[in-house]
């Protein structure tokens, strides 16, 4: 046995004896950027969307979100200076060239085969599509909606949903995709929106056209699901027109606690916007065919 005269380095000895040998591996220190993309992995990294409507409302919030998480964006609208402002937003935040404006009509056959055009000249592909360009139209009593007003409501709306997934199809088709179809719960869920029906009806079409395609379109991995809202904070009131007649049809409907049961008020566009997110990712890889209602349970009462 060795002696230890050197009392110093003797009672250091004895203290290693008594101290377990901490054995915790280091990690290196990560920085804060990469351990926020592990804890936040960017959902549609890479993805090329095209969104109708984007310069408002749902169609902002969708196109802000999907750039958020990774995805290029193909801004479709008729108001090109309000889509102009989403485009700025996105390049603030997530660099210059991740967003395009395309100043499109969607019930127009033309214009949006150019805005399909543009966006695959620019990105070269197309992943994800939102169909979400609409209108409330006229609000009035059947016997007093003129012909042109239905055929305003239903262009605006399922007309431009038949044509963006129209010209869709034969980009998605090589590698597949995602659309998504903003519909409503009126015409599917809630029939007691007087003077409604010719929205009512588009909402109800575009529901069954979202099914029809997401059949035919299986064979080739694009899948097809339609979101329907409840009321949400949007600028849609500025396509309403609302006629005196209506008065005429309405039948009072009292709600003494509120019809939103579930947050008291109208929904946010962030929030229908994380829907789109989920149906636009690969979270969603087996959905297809589906409606999803996000209406705070108003159209349950």
């Amino acid at each position: 046995m060795t002696l230890i005269k050197d009392y110093p380095a003797r009672q250091a000895v004895q203290e290693a004896i008594r101290q377990p040998a901490d054995r915790t591996v280091r990690q290196p220190e990560r920085q804060a950027d990469d351990a926020s993309c592990e804890r936040h992995p960017r959902r549609v990294k890479d993805k090329v969307a095209l969104v109708t409507g984007a310069g408002s409302g749902i169609g902002r919030a969708a196109a802000l979100k999907l750039a958020a998480e990774g995805a290029m964006v193909a801004l479709v609208d008729r108001k090109e200076n309000r889509a102009g402002d989403v485009k700025r937003q996105i390049e603030e935040q997530h660099g210059f060239g991740k967003a395009i404006v395309t100043d499109a009509e969607a019930a127009d056959p033309l214009r949006l085969q150019d805005a399909f055009r543009q966006t695959i000249a620019r990105f070269g592909k197309l992943d994800i599509v939102f169909a979400n360009a609409g209108i409330n139209g006229v609000v009035s009593p059947i016997e007093h909606l003129s012909e042109a007003a239905w055929d305003e409501t239903l262009g605006n709306n399922l007309r431009s949903t038949f044509l963006t997934v129209k010209y869709a199809i034969p980009h998605m088709k090589p590698h597949g995709g995602s659309i998504i179809i903003t519909s409503s719960i009126n015409g599917n869920r809630k029939f007691s929106s007087f003077g409604m029906s010719a929205y009512a009806t588009s909402k109800a079409g575009q529901l069954a056209f979202g099914k029809m395609a997401a059949l035919e379109l299986a064979r080739w991995r694009i899948r097809v699901n339609v979101i329907c809202p409840g009321a949400i904070e949007t600028n849609i009131g500025e396509s309403t027109i609302r006629t005196p007649e209506l008065g005429d049809i309405q039948i009072p409907v009292y709600y003494p606690q509120g019809s939103k049961p579930l947050e008291r008020g109208p929904g946010k566009p962030e929030q229908v916007a994380d829907l789109v997110l989920f149906l636009a990712s690969d979270e969603a890889s087996h959905i297809t065919g589906t409606e999803i209602y996000i209406d705070g349970a108003e159209s349950l009462l």
